[in-house]
């Protein structure tokens, strides 16, 4: 149990088990994953994201170390999108592909293996990871929700720059960019939210990650996941292997190396973030197999993190 990857992952799975057990024996029944979903993504989510990106000072970062992370995952992304088709299903799975759970599983894995030094570097790419990445797959979601609405008639056809700029309104007043960006304004003032403020802020932040992984273990008892093995396999080893893969190939182009490039690799190997989930939910879309792809990626990256960690040690 002292192993870094075996300490930051079995807490993971067991909480995903945890919500598996409940729904399988109807605790949380099915009526109520919906209201639960809301709770995790309108309360929690944006508790979270302010307090923690509310302390963050942009000058003070240095964003060379992760260019390699997002010109990676810009790559899945956007393959994925041409590969599948522009739908909200395939930007789902696009983000599936490419967003890491890199608090809940990153912080105390990068912290166990690499230390104060190491948690530099990741915090830098956490203050960006979710601004980045959900803030793209929301414009582009909402882009393939008006694409569809239109396709079915219920709304007439926008000229695509009306189009964008509506999809860029609806990114920016959602429940996760818009957190992210007033907590970065906020930081930038040089004030400290009081602690009457901070402390129920950090209570509802804390309870997001634990409730979301029992949500996610709740919807896997109620999902036939045998039938998507595959698709779950898929998104795993896009994931678990192929983003650290072509990190590690952009870094090396880049001329990076040092520990700050080994932390960005074993950043880009980790499972699946419950954030893909919950998008699943919200957009209603792809959310058995998100499911099915979280589980299975954060089973897997047991095996599939020890392996980058060590090929990038030797790397870095």
């Amino acid at each position: 149990m002292n192993h870094p990857v075996l300490s930051s992952l079995l807490p993971v799975v067991l909480l995903i088990a945890i919500g598996f057990i409940a729904g399988q024996r109807q605790w949380i029944r099915t009526s109520a994953v919906k209201d639960l979903s809301n709770l995790v993504f309108v309360v929690l989510a944006p508790a979270l994201l302010f307090r923690t990106m509310s302390t963050v000072h942009v000058e003070q970062l240095d964003f060379k170390p992760v260019t390699a992370y997002f010109v990676a995952a810009g790559l899945i992304f956007f393959g994925t999108l041409v590969l599948r088709g522009f739908s909200r299903t395939a930007a789902v799975l696009a983000l599936a592909s490419t967003f890491s759970n890199t608090v809940m599983i990153g912080i105390p894995l990068i912290g166990f293996a690499y230390g104060d030094a190491g948690l530099v570097t990741l915090f830098t790419l956490i203050s960006l990871h979710s601004l980045v990445m959900l803030t793209l797959a929301t414009v582009v979601l909402e882009l393939a929700v008006m694409r569809e609405s239109a396709a079915d008639g219920q709304r007439a056809q926008r000229h695509m720059a009306a189009t964008v700029a509506l999809a860029v309104r609806n990114a920016i007043f959602h429940p996760v960019p818009l957190p992210i960006l007033a907590g970065l304004l906020f930081a930038q003032t040089g004030l400290v939210l009081p602690a009457a403020v901070d402390r129920p802020l950090q209570l509802l932040g804390t309870a997001f990650g634990p409730l979301a992984l029992v949500l996610v273990g709740v919807t896997l008892a109620q999902t036939a996941v045998g039938t998507h093995v595959r698709g779950a396999l898929a998104l795993a080893a896009a994931k678990n292997l192929l983003h650290p893969l072509l990190v590690a190939l952009l870094g090396w182009a880049l001329g990076l190396g040092g520990l700050p490039f080994a932390v960005m690799i074993v950043a880009a190997s980790l499972p699946i973030g419950a954030n893909v989930f919950l998008f699943s939910q919200r957009y209603a879309v792809a959310e058995d197999l998100v499911t099915a792809g979280v589980a299975m990626s954060t089973v897997l990256a047991l095996a599939t993190v020890s392996l980058v960690m060590a090929l990038a040690g030797r790397l870095g």
